[in-house]
């Protein structure tokens, strides 16, 4: 019965389906790729490390640590890994980059990609240099031109292509060089001050108890050597934890257009069966019970749900074919293909249960339908058919549901409840501004409009009106992609200063103390302003109010940050605040006389909390050998998003002007070629300088956050689709009411242009409204994001604002049109037919 009650229905049930295979195919395209992605990061986990043990230091290893991995034997390779500016003859250009300085025979696991692929052997033995394939590219280099590092200029043996365990992504912040350990101290790099990380790579015999080495490298941190390691399973469990986050919350955004997907098929279901109500009371009349006319259309709905998740789950499974296009260069392994038939079980279960779910809010109602109806002509609600007892367990259900999903996705109950809360607020907002809307339009209505636009307004609230579904599905998914363009412009507003004269745009670093003078004389010679002239002195804390950094661990009152306590700072000293700082407590001592007495010092406002410190605190110095007594004596806060060197901790002055000490240089210059010309001349001079380019560093991160953000808008791209899907499917499904309106429009009078006018202004109207909403909601998620997690005051893009409503506005209306195109044609005959039938 239900196979031939669809027969002249089906063309409408497809397009119920495809709100489900849109949401189903986000779901299975994402899980598939997740169990590929879990597939390769198991099957290369060796490949992740490119050993079996990596151990480093931003020191020289100690002896007892050295002693340690010598007697561990097996294969070693080590490395000297450090960021230095790069000067490339051929064209003169110059570039921060990171140098891995290597001797031996890494990685011991997967390979070293270069082209050529001798490349990769040839260097060491040739003392050549390997230049990202990047860099090779932008500044046209071949293999066989060269590359200055420091004093030394070695010759280009390849191009790096792929480094194991190392994603495209890692060179986005400055190209990767290798060149042989070998003569690196010969540089002329390795300066006091330079940020070095010294790296030990081991690969072990088959057979080696990973667990006895972990717990003698962990007793020898407990013994306070400093240094990190990883292994294998700590590096692939590392990456896996990544990918799930990642994946998660793609998942979330996925299951969020299946949700309104879920959300059309009510909404069809609900047009549909005020359709059926006749055929319901027929059936009835004649010996059909509720409960069978419940399961004739339960039937329909479920091979809806079930054939709708099964062509999404093929959609699916084709979709995740392009994800690693999107995403492999943020990846550290090749990604093994498969189909994933566990996801693709999990994406057409979860599909067939959210049809079933949402559709039994109108199917219920069947079972309340009368023999009565078949005799009368009554406009039925069938919502209010049910009773709340019904509304709210099949309400309840629906968000355990979700709740459960979420959770299995998250793995955590709490941010899973918090999921489904925020979605529920989400909705309900936009259920509530559909309601505005639709009152506000019906007030808004006034004689002195034209025939046109009074139609078109009236048609937000009149029976079979699109407005609450089209907010409901349209709307969300404007919240998702417009939250992220706008949250992507307000990050990229707080590092864009290129158009702000009084700021720099050029920071040079691990200037040391000899050559100060002659790096500020090539800045002052050449025309350029120095905005300022930083000395920095590293130190670590040695004590706190007395206590070592054992016992303050062992101290259960203390909860000191190991961060905070372990780590190397790199301090200032000045008489004065800056303007990207502001005194927050205590008193700002800018001179002291010397070191005979505790030292007042001013420590970040943040930092006080990772210290667990208050005011008058002592804390005791390491300074390279020489313990200073400080007290702390005010706290201040600092605008860390302005490209000038700003610090967790600054000295008064008259205390560390005799340490060792090196400088950081702040530059205005009057255009991006003369910041060229400028860091090519102090390399030329001083080698060991870097420099930091402001615009090339925003140009990075720009492209960073672009591909980034792109990866998420595809995925929440489904949810727009979804709501144009639904849009289409409401249309169609009040086809018949429209081509009635349209008949009895042309009956009154009015004409085939006007007819086709009063669809454009709803269409329009509905676009607008939707987008506003959306973007409404968008506004709100941005200026919440910002506040609360980056400190940021939201300023909209009121462009970008204005350009999503066009497009989005002229999405609805063509989508309105297609799906109600040829309604003012229809002969009034035809109409009076099947009011009749």
């Amino acid at each position: 019965m239900a196979w031939r009650d669809s027969r002249s229905n089906r063309s409408k049930l497809f397009l119920f389906m495809a709100a489900i295979i849109v949401g189903v195919a986000a779901q299975v395209s994402i899980t598939s790729f997740r169990a590929n992605l879990n597939s390769s990061i198991e099957s290369q986990a060796k490949e992740l490390l490119g050993a079996d043990l990596e151990v480093d230091r931003n020191a020289p290893f100690q002896p007892e640590l050295q002693e340690v991995l010598d007697s561990l034997g097996g294969d070693v390779s080590t490395a000297l890994e450090f960021n230095s500016m790069a000067f490339f003859p051929k064209n003169g250009n110059t570039r921060l980059s990171q140098i891995s300085a290597i001797e031996g025979g890494f990685p011991f696991y997967g390979d070293l990609i270069t082209e050529p692929a001798s490349a990769a052997s040839a260097f060491q033995e040739n003392g050549s240099a390997l230049v990202d394939e990047p860099v090779m590219r932008l500044f046209n280099l071949q293999p066989g031109d060269s590359v200055k590092i420091g004093k030394l200029t070695y010759k280009i043996e390849g191009a790096i292509i792929e480094i194991p365990g190392q994603p495209v992504a890692a060179s986005f912040f400055g190209p990767r060089i290798f060149i042989p350990k070998e003569n690196v101290e010969d540089t002329g790099l390795l300066q006091r001050g330079s940020r070095l990380e010294y790296v030990s790579w081991h690969k072990f015999p088959e057979g080696t108890d990973m667990i006895a080495v972990e717990e003698r490298l962990r007793e020898l941190r407990d013994e306070g050597i400093r240094f990190g390691f990883d292994t294998v399973e700590e590096r692939e469990e590392e990456v896996g934890e990544a990918i799930l986050y990642l994946s998660n919350f793609l998942n979330l955004i996925g299951f969020i257009a299946l949700l309104l997907g879920g959300i059309g098929v009510a909404s069809s279901i609900f047009v549909y069966i005020r359709q059926k109500i006749n055929t319901v009371a027929v059936l009835r009349c004649v010996g059909v019970s509720s409960n069978q006319a419940l399961l004739i259309y339960l039937i329909q709905a479920a091979s809806m749900g079930l054939i709708g998740s099964i062509m999404g789950a093929a959609l699916g499974s084709l979709i995740q074919l392009y994800l690693p296009v999107l995403i492999q260069e943020f990846l550290p392994v090749d990604i093994n293909l498969f189909i994933s038939w566990s996801s693709i079980a999990i994406g057409v279960g979860t599909g067939l249960v959210i049809s079933v779910l949402f559709a039994l809010f109108p199917l219920l109602a069947v079972k309340k339908i009368s023999p009565l109806y078949s005799l009368r002509s009554i406009s039925i609600n069938l919502l209010q058919l049910l009773t709340n007892r019904t509304k709210i367990t099949l309400s309840a259900v629906l968000l355990t549901f979700v709740t459960a999903y979420a959770w299995l996705m998250i793995g955590r109950i709490i941010p899973a409840v918090f999921f489904t809360l925020g979605l529920v607020a989400c909705l309900l907002l936009l259920t509530g501004f559909a309601k505005l809307i639709m009152k506000g339009s019906r007030k808004f209505l006034r004689a002195g409009f034209s025939y046109e636009l009074r139609q078109g307004l009236a048609n937000l609230y009149r029976p079979n009106n699109q407005t609450t579904i089209l907010l409901l599905t349209f709307g969300l998914g404007v919240t998702m992609i417009s939250s992220l363009y706008l949250t992507q412009d307000m990050l990229l507003g707080q590092i864009d200063f290129g158009e702000e004269e009084d700021l720099p745009n050029l920071a040079l670093y691990d200037i040391q103390y000899d050559q100060n003078e002659g790096v500020n004389e090539i800045i002052t010679s050449s025309g350029h302003q120095i905005l300022q002239n930083v000395p920095i002195v590293t130190m670590r804390i040695q004590e706190i109010n007395g206590m070592n950094a054992e016992a303050l661990r062992e101290d259960t009152t203390k909860d000191v940050s190991g961060w905070a306590l372990n780590r190397e700072y790199r301090n200032t000293y000045r008489d004065s605040l800056l303007e990207t700082e502001t005194l927050v407590s205590g008193e700002w001592i800018g001179n002291v006389d010397g070191m005979n007495d505790v030292v007042p010092i001013s420590v970040e406002d943040d930092q006080m909390e990772n210290l667990d410190a208050v005011l008058g605190d002592t804390l005791t110095w390491d300074v390279q050998g020489i313990p200073i007594q400080t007290y702390i004596a005010s706290t201040r806060t600092v605008k860390w998003d302005q490209p000038s060197p700003n610090f967790f901790v600054v000295f008064p002055a008259g205390v560390l002007e005799n340490a060792p000490q090196f400088f950081a240089t702040t530059i205005n210059t009057n255009s991006r070629e003369a910041s060229l010309r400028l860091q090519q001349e102090l390399v030329q001079a001083y080698p060991n300088v870097s420099a930091i380019d402001v615009g090339q560093v925003v140009e990075t991160v720009r492209a960073f956050l672009d591909k980034v953000t792109f990866v998420i808008q595809f995925i929440g791209l489904f949810s727009i689709i979804t709501g144009l899907i639904v849009l289409a499917g409401s249309a169609a499904t009040s086809r018949f009411q429209r081509i009635r309106e349209a008949v009895l429009l042309r009956t009154l009078g009015a004409s085939k242009k006007q007819v086709i006018k009063i669809q454009v202004i709803e269409y329009v109207l509905l676009g607008v409204m939707a987008s506003i909403t959306g973007l409404i909601l968008s506004l709100g998620a941005s200026t919440f994001i910002g506040y609360f997690y980056f400190d940021i005051e939201f300023v909209p893009n009121f462009f970008i604002i204005g350009v999503e409503i066009l497009i989005l506005t002229a999405l609805v209306l063509l989508i309105g049109l297609l799906n109600t195109r040829g309604v003012h044609n229809k002969p009034p005959l035809e109409v009076l037919r099947a009011e009749v039938a």
